[in-house]
């Protein structure tokens, strides 16, 4: 194991909410490990007698990182330093930058990072509307020539509707953790972790050392690298307060580009986008081809439009009579013209038996048409929009 990839590997660990002081060190001495060759007199001198980092630059503390990093590195993680060519190069460029990455991946770290990113944050209390805009902004993404990794942070809402969305159309994805490498938050999220660490071009990353629990505090120190590691962020749903807010004006003060979905005056998720607009901090996103044109994608020469009905009728003519196969599509018309109608709306808008409705619903949502969430509220899916 490589000396200076231990040293700032420990470095990473006791300055983890001062990098810069980490950073200044390294700069005045030349190395890492030089830091530790100092003696304890030297150590007083360059951070102060009384600084409790003093006690904590040791040899105990060196061999914690190599056991860890040994470990690590037998189930698959590994440990990208500032210093190292395959750190993020965006992220290198923030006032702040991590001291170094933990990273798990099938696909080399500097495969990974080399491709363009896009981050997209937003409310856990994701709304019908923000989850089904968050999948179609994405969609559009993954059908541009060149098509940038998805950036989230796991978390319950926006972040995992992302990284679901960028599986589901085959774009690499990279999930940054409040937690430490060898952890996933919330538990619920494993097997989207799993997912992802098996896929090309994706990754699990953080900052935080093995063992590391997802305290409040360790969620806004995530949300620089997130805003930090690429050149956009879009910003989903939030309210005026809140996780995505933070990441998003992050963004805007590394000078990154920002993008804000829309959203009604009097809906609370929306508040913090629209409040981005009225102080000209982000950009609407209003269409697919400006939007693809502002982050630097190329829309396809040719993209296939598939027709919902059509779709319907070749996939369900031999499972409905003709009447049943008529009534389902009016039933998908019904919920592509009204997005979030429940199925008792549908069966009194249509004059259709509750439980025909409710059956054909259900046969839509297991064909891949729409999807329903707890209340029965039905969208179209996006990808046969």
């Amino acid at each position: 194991m490589n000396d200076e990839i231990i040293a700032m590997c420990t470095l990473g660990r006791i300055f983890g909410f001062k990098p810069l002081y980490a950073h200044a060190m390294v700069n005045e001495l030349g190395s890492a490990s030089a830091v530790f060759g100092l003696s304890a007199g030297q150590k007083a001198e360059l951070l102060g007698a009384a600084s409790k980092y003093v006690t904590e630059l040791n040899d105990e503390a060196l061999e914690r990182s190599r056991e860890e990093l040994e470990r690590l590195q037998k189930e698959g993680c590994s440990f990208i330093s500032f210093l190292d060519d395959d750190y993020p190069a965006l992220l290198k460029e923030c006032d702040d930058p991590p001291v170094g990455i933990y990273y798990k991946g099938t696909s080399p770290a500097k495969d990974t990072f080399s491709r363009p990113m896009i981050s997209i944050v937003g409310t856990r209390d994701i709304s019908l509307y923000g989850t089904e805009w968050c999948r179609r902004i994405i969609s559009w993404i993954a059908e541009a020539k060149n098509p940038p990794t998805i950036v989230s942070g796991m978390a319950l809402g926006v972040d995992i509707v992302s990284h679901r969305a960028a599986l589901e159309a085959h774009i690499p994805t990279i999930g940054v953790m409040p937690t430490g490498i060898d952890d996933v938050y919330p538990a619920r999220h494993r097997p989207d972790a799993s997912r992802m660490v098996q896929a090309e071009g994706s990754a699990l990353i953080t900052d935080y050392p093995p063992c590391t629990s997802p305290i409040a505090i360790n969620f806004i120190r995530r949300n620089r690298i997130i805003a930090g590691i690429s050149p956009a962020t879009i910003l989903i749903e939030s309210k005026v307060k809140g996780g995505g807010m933070i990441t998003a004006r992050l963004a805007s003060s590394y000078g990154r580009d920002l993008y804000v979905l829309p959203g009604r005056i009097d809906d609370a998720r929306s508040a913090g986008c629209n409040a981005l607009l009225r102080e000209k901090l982000a950009e609407p996103i209003t269409d697919e081809t400006s939007f693809l044109e502002a982050i630097g994608c190329q829309r396809p020469s040719r993209r296939k439009e598939s027709d919902l009905m059509e779709e319907i009728g070749a996939k369900l003519s031999g499972a409905l009579d003709s009447e049943n196969l008529q009534s389902a599509k009016r039933i998908a018309k019904a919920i592509k013209d009204e997005r979030g109608i429940s199925m008792e709306e549908i069966a009194q808008k249509l004059a259709l038996p509750y439980q025909d409705t409710a059956m054909l619903v259900r046969l839509l949502e297991s064909e891949g048409f729409i999807e329903t969430d707890v209340l029965q509220r039905c969208s179209i899916m996006v990808k046969i929009v």
